[in-house]
Parts: structure tokens; sequence; C-alpha cells
């Protein structure tokens, strides 16, 4: 989980770089990379394409596409390091639908770390006036979409290779893009084009080690390591984007 964090931050970074290009077409140039690295593994060592799990894959790859589409749009709207906390309430959502589909305990103590974290997010958009109501409300949408990939993976479980269940997801995420960036494509320039390929790298080690993270343990024990993410989003919107924060937003980000 710690490496598909560390790649996670660097990619989510050069999203919000590329701020300024279609969000469709990030998710395509994001996707796309990943995608082919997939295949390619997935031929060299003779794993089927398809798969076991074919309904469950699906549905985590039409899930995980609209997390990341609503995600990259809004960071256009708010700052980078609010945008990643708010997203991880998402373990929240986790740990309420892995009660109810995977009949898993949360401890009494991950449900106060729960809270903690939702005290957070209402310290983060009461104080922090760039948070429109309409980024909140499309980054907690995001969030429980990315709390439901994490209940769809490991219903999967071990039944299905980690590059199978990431290929679901690049191969679906490739073709939505590709379909969807026609009606509003903006050329890249210059070093954009090898920064948008990079995308895809970072986004393959980021989603394959979470992939085994989340096939290996439960929810309650992988999920809240993502908060993590916050934090190193925080220092990259303090360092490269110049993003300052109050006193109380900081406190807000500290508890998530």
């Amino acid at each position: 989980m710690l490496i598909s964090i560390f790649a996670f931050t660097i990619m989510n970074s050069l999203v919000k770089y590329l701020q300024h290009l279609p969000a469709f077409e990030l998710v395509f140039f994001r996707s796309v990379g990943s995608c082919i690295i997939c295949l390619f593994l997935l031929v060299k060592q003779g794993i089927p394409i398809l798969g076991n799990e074919r309904k469950l894959l699906i549905s985590r790859g039409i899930v995980g596409v609209t997390a990341m589409f609503l995600f990259f749009a809004v960071v256009k709207l708010i700052p980078f390091g609010s945008a990643v906390s708010l997203r991880y309430v998402s373990p929240i959502f986790a740990g309420i639908l892995a009660i109810f589909i995977l009949k898993e305990r949360i401890s009494p103590l991950q449900w106060a770390c729960f809270l903690m974290a939702f005290i957070g997010v209402l310290l983060i958009k009461g104080v922090d006036t760039r948070v429109s109501f309409l980024g909140l409300g499309l980054i907690l949408t995001s969030a429980f979409f990315s709390g439901l990939v994490y209940i769809l993976i490991r219903k999967i479980g071990k039944r299905d290779h980690p590059l199978v269940v990431v290929n679901y997801f690049m191969f679906t995420a490739t073709c939505v893009g590709a379909v969807f960036s026609v009606f509003d494509w903006q050329s890249p320039v210059g070093t954009e084009w090898v920064i948008l390929l990079s995308l895809g790298v970072f986004g393959f080690f980021g989603q394959l080690y979470m992939t085994k993270a989340y096939q290996l343990a439960s929810i309650g024990t992988v999920a809240p390591m993502k908060y993590l993410e916050a934090v190193f989003a925080l220092l990259v919107g303090w360092i490269w984007f110049g993003e300052g924060y109050t006193f109380l937003s900081l406190i807000g980000i500290i508890l998530v």
C-alpha cells in the first residue's frame, strides 16, 4: 500500500499540473499506458486475460472509471491538498459497505478513526472557502465510488490475478476516455506528451500494488493507510503549487 500511495501521489500531482486539459482526455492518457503494460505482462506470463470473476471485474472497471473521472474533474475546482484529503473519506464508505456486503467487523477504534476523519472533512469545508459545494459534492461522490472499488476488489479476492483486475479497469477507462475525449479534445504541447504518457506508468504501479494490498488483507486493516496520501498531497500542494492553508484547514487535513 505504501508503494501504491507513493505512485498515486506522483500521478495525481501530474494531473493537477495538467488541469487545463479536459478530464476525459486525462482519463484516456492515464489509462492507455497502464492498459498496454497490463496486456504485455498478462501475455508474457501466460495469465488468462478474461479472468474468473467477470461480473465483478466489469463492475470494478465501471465503478473505478466513475471515481477517476470525478476526481480528475474536481481538481480543477478546488485546491489539490483539500481534494485528496476529501477524497480519502472513501475508507469510511468502504467500512460501512464492508459490514453489509463482506460481513466484515469494524472495531470501535476504527470507527473512532473514521469519526475523526469526518470531523476533518467538516473543518476543511467549513474554513476553506475555495472548496465550493459543487466541488464538495463531486469529491464525496468520487470517494463513495472509491470505497465501492475497495469492496469489489476484496470480494474478487485471490480468485483473479492482480494484473487481471487492473487490466479490466484500465481497458474500461481507456475506452470511456477515448470515446468522450473526442468531443472535447485539446492537443498537448511539448513536454505535456511525456507527462501524459507517464501517468499510465505511475497509475499502473499504484493500481497493481493497491489491488495486491486489498486482496491480501481486510478492508479495516488496509483502507486507513490511504490517508497517508493526504499528507503527501498537502506537501505537494504547498511546495509545488504554492497552495496556502489556514490553521483550521490544516487541523482538518491532519485529522483526516
